[in-house]
This record gives structure tokens, sequence and C-alpha cells, in this order.
């Protein structure tokens, strides 16, 4: 809603330059009042797998940003792809011949790790969808035959139930995951999640279906999202932790710029007099749901707790004791 009194009065400029100020207030803040953490490791910095990581994730992005203007199959955005691809390759590379790795790929291997990564891929896929379509329905005219003629301002209201889901969710997340464990709370919340957009693809002409919607995605992208942070960090060693959960939030991002953008082109491939059709909303919805059950079915292949490399660095399973080979333990974890 504010973003939408920002837009009515100033510009979408504002949206970038306004958060800026509390951005730069936050690491000023930072740096002057929260004290270094006395646990420090030895290392540097791996400029050469940091340059590729950050140059082939970027051209991916791109390439996906453009696909709308460019079309998928064009030869700018397979070659963007391409090029994208084969850097991110010889990251991979580097960072498997590195004596100082950036990210551990033997640590990715892990199955905890891997897993938890799938299934924020497949959340970000399907859940960032609702952020582009739900304001477009409310604020598309109602000649169209399925929008509500509403202002900006007010299209920012129907995901108000989702921030209200969020909110309460995020508070006892810890509590939930402690009670019945973060592998339960992801798949419940995924639960909610493909409900939320099964819902929509066949009942999106009234404005309570909206609203309903919402709330669901809401209650299930809270409990969802702090499962994924607990899960990762149960995965892995304690001086893995920054790492892995930064490659989880990657994962995330790439998968909501995937479902963004696909969203972004069944709407503009359907439309009736210069407006979206019906079609294009219910194909995104349809399309969300499936990544999100997907991403249902990748949960359960989520070890349950007490199973990863931070439940004492001890493997009961097989499997995962050879995913962690070559991990080496914390100073004075050996014996």
């Amino acid at each position: 809603m504010l973003a939408g009194l920002i837009i009515e009065h100033l510009n979408y400029h504002w949206l970038f330059w306004l958060p800026l100020i509390p951005t730069v207030f936050a690491a000023l803040a930072t740096w002057r009042f929260i004290p270094e953490s006395p646990v420090k490791l030895p290392g540097r910095i791996n400029w050469l797998a940091a340059i590729l990581m950050t140059i082939g994730m970027s051209i991916v992005l791109i390439a996906i940003s453009q696909t709308t203007t460019w079309g998928w199959g064009s030869p700018k955005t397979l070659g963007l792809l391409a090029i994208g691809v084969a850097v991110s390759v010889a990251w991979i590379a580097v960072e498997v011949r590195s004596r100082n790795p950036l990210v551990d790929m033997t640590m990715m291997r892990i199955r905890g790790v891997w897993t938890t990564n799938a299934s924020a891929f497949l959340l970000g896929a399907g859940m960032y969808a609702s952020f582009i379509v739900i304001p477009q329905i409310a604020q598309l005219p109602k000649s169209t035959g399925f929008g509500f003629g509403a202002s900006v301002v007010v299209s920012g209201l129907y995901l108000l139930p989702s921030t209200i889901g969020m909110t309460i969710l995020g508070l006892y997340a810890g509590r939930i995951s402690a009670r019945f464990g973060s592998r339960t709370a992801l798949l419940v919340g995924t639960a909610f999640s493909t409900a939320s957009f099964a819902l929509l693809a066949v009942a999106h002409s009234h404005p309570y279906d909206l609203l309903i919607a919402a709330g669901l995605l809401g209650v299930g992208v809270g409990l969802a999202f702090a499962a994924l942070g607990n899960l990762i960090v149960q995965a892995v060693s304690p001086h893995q932790t920054g790492v892995a959960s930064g490659m989880n939030t990657v994962m995330r991002t790439l998968g909501g710029a995937l479902g963004g953008q696909l969203s972004a082109t069944f709407i503009a491939a359907h439309t009736i007099n210069g407006e979206p059709a019906v079609t294009g909303f219910t194909e995104t919805f349809l399309m969300a749901t499936g990544f999100l059950l997907i991403c249902l079915l990748a949960g359960f292949l989520v070890p349950k707790a007490g199973t990863g490399a931070g439940a004492g660095y001890s493997f009961p399973d097989a499997d995962q004791g050879e995913a962690n080979v070559g991990i080496a333990a914390p100073e004075g974890a050996q014996a």
C-alpha cells in the first residue's frame, strides 16, 4: 500500500531512492554499534571465484529478465543463457580446485543442503508470481470481465492478508519448528502456498477469492521461508552456515526470477484489444501450482532434524556420510 502511495504521488523511481535512506542508516548503525564476532576463521577471499560467480549469475538473470522483450527462443536469450551457464561452470571448476573456495562444492552435495536449495528454488518460482498477478488483476478495468478496476493503492491492499500471515507466522515460526520440526514446517507451508494458487486457478472472479488466496499464501510463505533458514543451518557445520544460507537465498532468487518471467510471458501472450486476457493469469496460477507441488515432493527428500552435518558432525545415514566426505571438521572437532 505504501508503494502505491509513492507511485501515485511521486513516481516509481522513489521506490528505490526512499529505501536507500534506511539502508544507509542501518549500515552505519551496524558498523557503529554491533560488536565484531570473536569467532574468526583463517582464510582469504577467492576473488576469481567471486568474479566468475557474479558474472555467471548476473548474465543468467539478465537473460531471463529480457525474455518478455526478446522471447525465450531468441538468439539473444539463448546466447546469454549459454554464456551465463558456461561462466557458472567455470566458477564451479575454480571452486573445486581452490584451497580457499568461496563456496565449498563438497558442502553443496550434502543431502540436507541440495534438497533445501531445490525446495528454495521451486518455492521462489511458485511464490513470486503472486506479487505480479494479484495486484494486476485488481487494477485491470472491469471491462475485461475479470478485473476489479482498483487503484494502485487499493490493489496493494489485496496483498495485505499475505503480509499479515507472513508477519504472524514469522513471529511464531521458531516455536513451530521447535515443536514439530523445520521439515514439517516446510511441508505445511508449501501445502498452504500450493492451495493458494490452486484456489486462484479455479476461482478469481471476486475480490474475496484474491483475499483468501493471499491469506493462505501468507501463512505458507511465513512457515516455509523460516523453515528453509533453519534447515540449511541444521544441515551444515557451524563454520559453513553463512555460505550455505547465502546460496539458499541465491537459489530462491533464481527461482523467483524464472517464475516471475514465466508469468509475464503467459500474460503477454494472451491479450484482447491490448488488455491482458484471463487465460494468461489462469496459466500463471497453474504454473505456480505445479512448481509448488514439485516443491512439496522435494520437501519429503529433506532429511529430518538431527541427521545433517550440523548435528554433532555425525551421519547416521550412509548416503549423507558419503555426501560429506572431504569436509573438514572445525578445529578441535577431530579426535
